[in-house]
């Protein structure tokens, strides 16, 4: 069978119902803690379908992930004037993403490969959107006006309706591996999520939509960058920032829950109602992404595969993606582990992934700063959809009943990463703090009951 696939995001590791496809109405009154706003947040799929997972769509993801983060390297030059310490050396990333073509199934079309969306308004007076959220980026884009491509049945931003809309003078251009783009003016306006109001906050209103961002694969309306200014394609401070600069939160801190009910994002503060304990904290090595170390990985206590890496911690990533090496010493310690291998030339050979048997029952550790925090294995085994075998060969071959996918890849023929990339498999496992004030990010064990 021919298999084509328009992709935008790849699979949160978790079946997508259609209620949560609806955004709750955001919370106006402070959590628990009295410190913060609470986000109520939800989910979108695109390569879940009735409980099972399409491998080819992880490995665009993986490799849009990749792709999103080498943008922000050249941000970071551009607004620092010096090479991100973590950037391969030889990469940028517009000429990496079209050679890379080559050997991504079918192209990339997008950005991130994961959703996390909810409401805020914009402008004067205000009109509500509905945008993803997204530590692994630094700006606002929603669609313009006047936008002519792939912007149908998504709400649009208007700056001449705005009293306090100001145009830039600037235009923006975000170029994916494909060759697409989104692009178009850049101005300053109201931004308000839950009652916290950002002044003067940069934005973009896009002329232009690729194909990944149609209503028909993109719920959300745009997508509000959570990083740190050094990666901003606008050169502006992105929104929680603006809002800790307004004097909008005494705790610049913002926290994630990203689970299979009640997902949340918490804004100036934590939510202490969603976790349990103390926060375990690791310090952000280079302000830009959420990047920072951590000590090692583990399978069921067994001898850590390194003691420290660079990791990036990213809620726009389905998987945990490591380098090539290092997943391959991980997936030996996993009895009946066997590499996923694409069928057809198209796509290459190797897909970065690994086959575990679907009763896999062993706890794998993440450690950050000596404490070690368990990924559980119904969040790490994802199901594989029957239905495209024909499209990729199973090693061994002689069954398919007990075959799961594990979510942990690499990136196939690209050099060696020089940092992780830490996403939805591991973050479901935990409450995760962003604390801008202090720059380092925090873990504590989820509370189970909430």
């Amino acid at each position: 069978m021919h298999f084509t696939l328009a992709f935008l995001y790849a699979a949160i590791p978790f079946l997508t119902t259609a209620s949560a496809l609806t955004v709750p109405p955001a919370s106006r009154s402070p959590a628990p803690s009295a410190r913060g706003i609470a986000v109520p947040i939800a989910k979108h799929s695109r390569s879940y379908r009735s409980g099972t997972v399409d491998p080819v769509a992880l490995q665009r993801g993986m490799y849009a992930s990749y792709d999103k983060i080498l943008r922000g390297f050249d941000a970071y030059y551009e607004n620092t004037g010096q090479r991100h310490p973590s950037q391969p050396a030889g990469h940028s990333s517009l000429p990496l993403g079209l050679s890379r073509r080559k050997s991504s199934p079918d192209g990339l079309d997008d950005d991130d490969n994961e959703l996390w969306y909810g409401k805020i308004s914009v402008g004067t007076p205000a009109t509500e959107y509905k945008v993803d959220f997204d530590t692994g980026s630094s700006d606002i884009f929603l669609p313009g006006v006047d936008c002519t491509e792939n912007c149908d049945n998504h709400t649009m931003y208007d700056p001449s309706a705005s009293s306090t809309s100001q145009d830039r003078d600037a235009t923006f251009k975000l170029t994916y591996g494909d060759g697409s783009s989104v692009e178009g003016e850049q101005y300053t306006d109201v931004v308000t999520c839950a009652g916290l109001t950002a002044k003067a906050q940069a934005l973009g209103a896009a002329n232009t939509y690729s194909t990944g961002f149609s209503s028909a694969q993109f719920p959300a309306d745009g997508l509000m960058g959570m990083g740190f200014q050094e990666i901003s394609q606008f050169k502006s401070p992105p929104f929680f920032q603006t809002l800790i600069e307004d004097g909008q939160v005494t705790d610049q801190v913002f926290g994630f829950k990203l689970a299979e009910s009640g997902s949340e994002l918490f804004l100036g503060g934590t939510n202490p109602a969603l976790y349990t304990g103390d926060f375990t904290y690791v310090d952000v090595t280079t302000e830009g992404y959420w990047q920072t170390n951590f000590d090692s990985i583990a399978v069921n206590g067994s001898i850590p595969l390194f003691q420290k890496s660079s990791c990036i911690i990213d809620t726009g990533t389905t998987l945990i993606i490591g380098p090539e090496a290092a997943v391959n010493a991980f997936y030996a310690q996993i009895p009946y582990a066997a590499p996923l291998v694409f069928d057809g030339s198209s796509v290459g050979a190797t897909s970065g992934l690994y086959t575990i048997p679907c009763d896999f029952n062993s706890t794998i550790n993440l450690s950050f700063n000596k404490t070690a925090f368990s990924i559980s294995p119904d969040t790490f085994m994802l199901g594989l959809d029957e239905t495209i075998l024909d499209t990729i060969k199973l090693i061994p071959a002689d069954t398919t009943t007990n075959t799961c996918i594990g979510g942990l890849g690499f990136l196939p023929s690209l050099p060696p990463l020089p940092f992780w990339i830490i996403g939805d498999v591991f973050m479901r496992n935990v409450y995760t703090a962003f604390d801008v004030g202090n720059k380092r990010v925090g873990f504590a064990n989820l509370n189970r009951g909430r």
